[in-house]
């Protein structure tokens, strides 16, 4: 194993904030890319990051790795330092107001049409075109602030990854993941080994979050070429909502990092037999098909379903009680299907995202995720 140490921009005099990567593995074979924490308050990712440097400095140690494994387990330093009376504010920096997992570069409009001339008949050929481009292309950026810094500096590490899985969680949730719908048959062990609850597919949800930005970039490329010259899918790219932010423990923590483990011994990156397959507790969906539920007006919430299991469309989920004027206003799902996240706070305010529902028909369009 070793250290990298990538320096961010300094914000203001007498200040400056760094990444650290930790490499493991040979170079030269598969490479397989995963950080933690890129919301900075979303803390799960650390710790299961943490796990996952003892098991991997363990298998580097006895010959088992066949390609390189970069982890980062800190991805936001600039987040981290954010709190406001005593709160850690990490989604979104104060400085900009932008959300820290959007607006990355997007990969494919960076080396357009400069490729077409070098691309061939040979998909393994046109592989290693795109990705020698990306990496010129995103060389030669030059950020202009801190927070431009801090995401061009993890695209450079992680554009050539076969694998990327960035680690986040919700406010309150039960285990589910985001991922590109052509990458589903190789995401879906992965889903399996951690028990995802929902599997969320997007071709592209706007916004240029991490995940997103790697396997966007390849589909796009194929959409344009694909006719004449054969391009792959390049990067099998997944986010990892682990669960609730609350759920931080070492129990969580080592059942994550070993199901990650299984993953990548079933993708024949760490030598050995994998784990059987778990069962896949729900089918995949689109993300078009989530049912945002909104508070119609403001009250104590209360859930009266859990989270992660099957709901039947006009099933209760909450009521929001008013104690001044007893009123009592019940929301139930218009669709079918798994409620994974939900909100924390316990006040509802009128308008207020309550819960959301993951079905199986698509029907909302534009921006898909939260801001």
């Amino acid at each position: 194993m070793h250290i990298q140490t990538h320096p961010l921009l300094s914000p203001s005099l007498g200040t400056e904030r760094h990444l650290s990567s930790f490499h493991y593995g040979p170079k030269g074979g598969p490479k397989v890319y995963i950080q933690a924490s890129l919301h900075a308050d979303e803390l799960p990712g650390m710790l299961v990051a943490w796990a996952l440097r003892r098991k991997l400095a363990a298998l580097e140690a006895a010959g088992r790795l066949s390609g390189e494994i970069v982890i980062v387990p800190v991805a936001n330093p600039v987040g981290l330092n954010q709190h406001v009376l005593g709160q850690l504010l990490g989604r979104f920096e104060t400085q900009s107001g932008q959300n820290f997992n959007r607006n990355f570069h997007d990969l494919a409009a960076l080396i357009e049409p400069d490729i077409e001339a070098q691309l061939s008949s040979d998909s393994e050929h046109n592989r290693q075109v795109i990705r020698t481009a990306l990496g010129a292309a995103l060389a030669a950026q030059t950020p202009e602030s801190e927070l431009a810094s801090l995401r061009l500096a993890l695209q450079r590490l992680s554009f050539d990854a076969d694998i990327v899985l960035d680690l986040h969680c919700d406010w309150d949730a039960a285990m589910h993941l985001y991922t590109h719908p052509d990458l589903w048959p190789a995401v879906e062990p992965l889903a399996r080994y951690l028990d995802a609850r929902a599997s969320l597919l997007a071709l592209n949800s706007v916004g240029n979050p991490f995940d997103e930005i790697h396997s966007f970039c390849w589909s796009e490329l194929r959409q344009r070429y694909g006719t004449r010259f054969p391009v792959p899918d390049g990067s099998i790219s997944v986010t990892v909502e682990l669960r609730s932010q609350r759920d931080v423990s070492y129990e969580f923590a080592e059942h994550d990092a070993q199901a990650i483990i299984e993953y990548l011994t079933q993708r024949e990156i760490i030598s050995g037999i994998p784990a059987a397959l778990p069962n896949l507790a729900f089918a995949a969906t689109p993300l078009a098909g989530v049912e945002l539920l909104s508070a119609p007006c403001s009250g104590v919430l209360v859930f009266r379903a859990p989270l992660g299991v099957w709901l039947e469309a006009g099933e209760a989920i909450a009521d929001i009680v008013d104690p001044l004027t007893n009123q009592v206003v019940t929301l139930s799902t218009r669709v079918a299907g798994v409620m994974y996240a939900r909100h924390i706070a316990r006040l509802a305010t009128t308008g207020m995202e309550v819960a959301r529902i993951a079905g199986a028909r698509a029907f909302r369009t534009g921006s898909l995720l939260s801001p």
